[in-house]
């Protein structure tokens, strides 16, 4: 059996735990963090088997340890897991960028630890907290892992096969095409729904009041946890910045069209983009 400490045991790191939980692949769960009382509550709830808010006692005969705290935090868990963490103990994480976390592990132990395998899974919620844990998340869903050259293979086998385990699709790729294609495809958005969120009361008071079913959609990451999100624009700012210009440069676009009066251009620009969605949703 093995033993995993779950180092942040909210909505992901908590989901992590059910999952694996509910996949019958035997492991004995810890749970580590500042506050007792939520770890209790975790316990309670049946995501984790045990807890400490002391680290040597949480990471004491560990086979896994899994990191699932804010970007930001990296460098204070590293620093306090390295006196405690044996070489041969797999260390791996679910933070939404990769190149900064490979980064602050060097510094931290001043190269890669091959045991160290990076990983993301995508999927979520826009609820926090353990209580919002599924163990059925990461069904169907792609999970990347960026090892680096000198990552210990039977280490990435291991970390594969634990998300295999719950359903999840395990894809490898460098950590800095991770970054971009997330810059894209998740980061963006969730900057765009703020932004349209703060837009509307900024500048209509009562506009909300006229929102439909469409609006209600599109702006449903804006419930978003605020501190995460703006940990991951400070992690990964240069590929943000890129494709907020790039975005940017496709309103540009539109607005030239809409004050030309170029209807059947901008309906084919609409066709696309429904085209485009259409086809990914059939996939």
């Amino acid at each position: 059996m093995m033993k995993i400490c779950i180092i942040g045991v909210g909505l992901i790191g908590g989901s992590f735990a059910l999952g694996l939980k509910k996949s019958g692949k035997p492991a004995n769960i810890v749970g580590f963090g500042r506050s007792a009382e939520k770890l209790a509550k975790a316990q309670q709830l049946g995501v984790i088997d045990d807890f400490s808010t002391d680290i040597k006692q949480a990471l004491a005969g560990v086979d896994m340890v899994l990191i699932a705290t804010p970007v930001n935090s990296f460098k204070s868990v590293l620093e306090l897991i390295k006196p405690h963490i044996r070489a041969e103990v797999i260390i791996f994480d679910v933070g939404s960028t990769k190149t900064s976390i490979i980064k602050t592990a060097k510094q931290v132990f001043g190269n890669m630890p091959q045991n160290f395998i990076p990983a993301h899974p995508i999927a979520g919620k826009e609820q926090n907290g353990v209580e919002a844990a599924d163990g059925a998340l990461f069904s169907g869903k792609r999970v990347i892992l960026t090892p680096t050259e000198n990552a210990n293979s039977q280490a990435i086998k291991t970390v594969s096969e634990c998300w295999q385990s719950m359903g999840a699709k395990v894809e490898i790729m460098d950590d800095k095409t991770h970054d971009d294609l997330l810059a894209m495809t998740s980061h963006l958005p969730h900057i765009l729904a703020f932004c349209l969120m703060n837009y509307l009361t900024d500048n209509k008071s009562g506009a909300l009041d006229y929102a439909a079913s469409g609006f209600k959609d599109f702006s449903r990451i804006a419930s978003s946890d605020a501190q995460m999100w703006s940990d991951i624009c400070i992690s990964n700012t240069d590929e943000i910045i890129k494709h907020i210009n790039g975005f940017r440069q496709s309103l540009d676009k539109l607005s030239s069209l809409i004050a030309a009066g170029k209807s059947e251009e901008i309906k084919q620009l609409f066709e696309g983009a429904k085209t485009a969605r259409d086809d990914w949703l059939n996939e």
